[in-house]
């Protein structure tokens, strides 16, 4: 009963960090804007289950041998802010890559710059969100400091948090999916070949300034 009681202001709050801005949002509003509601699938999935085994270290207490660690506090951090700066990189090249040449149509560009995803692509976007979830060292802190607060102490830590976590990316990927399939309802606008390299432009630069400001981050 008493963790029935911590349910809801544990889903208020998991809903509000699902709706703060960071990489994992752009990642999946670049994917659904470009790519189309299924392409944002992998990158959702691959997000929560880095989220997921971070909550799992939490509740084993590794989560918090890294955090004390400065060793891998540090190769964490310049892990996160390498990977982040290559992904806004990756999509700058693409800008540069699709802008239309003469004598090729809006329709001919929008057609080879977003072909369906294969199962190639999947996992590739699957390990991308995985990887950008896992090295960041914030999420360790977060998860040290996020869970304690909703396990009763008469209930198993790793047990209970192993539990809420899994509430927290039914929750997260329900809220992300329907985010990406709003966005996606609007993709054949943001596939106009101008548009898409308007948001590959801006999607890079944050990305590349949230690698930076990650690099930068100290404790």
């Amino acid at each position: 009963m008493e963790l029935l009681a911590l349910l809801p202001p544990f889903v208020v709050a998991v809903l509000l960090i699902s709706a703060s801005p960071g990489p994992a949002m752009i990642l999946i509003f670049r994917q659904a804007a470009l790519r189309g509601w299924r392409a944002a699938v992998p990158t959702v999935l691959g997000l929560e289950a880095g989220l997921y085994l971070w909550a799992l270290a939490a509740g084993a207490g590794l989560a918090a041998l890294v955090a004390a660690s400065e060793v891998a506090f540090v190769v964490l951090r310049l892990v996160g802010a390498v990977f982040l700066v290559y992904l806004g990189i990756k999509a700058w090249r693409t800008v540069w890559r699709t802008r239309t040449r003469p004598g090729v149509t809006p329709a001919d560009a929008e057609a080879s710059i977003t072909p369906p995803v294969s199962r190639g692509g999947w996992w590739t976007a699957f390990g991308e969100g995985t990887l950008v979830m896992l090295a960041n060292p914030k999420a360790a802190f977060f998860m040290i400091a996020f869970y304690p607060q909703f396990v009763p102490a008469s209930r198993p830590l790793f047990a209970t948090t192993a539990l809420l976590a899994a509430v927290q990316v039914l929750i997260e990927t329900a809220f992300y999916l329907s985010l990406a399939a709003v966005v996606g309802r609007t993709g054949a606008w943001f596939r106009r070949p101008r548009i898409r390299r308007r948001v590959d432009a801006v999607s890079g630069g944050v990305l590349v300034a949230l690698g930076l400001r990650l690099a930068t981050t100290t404790r």
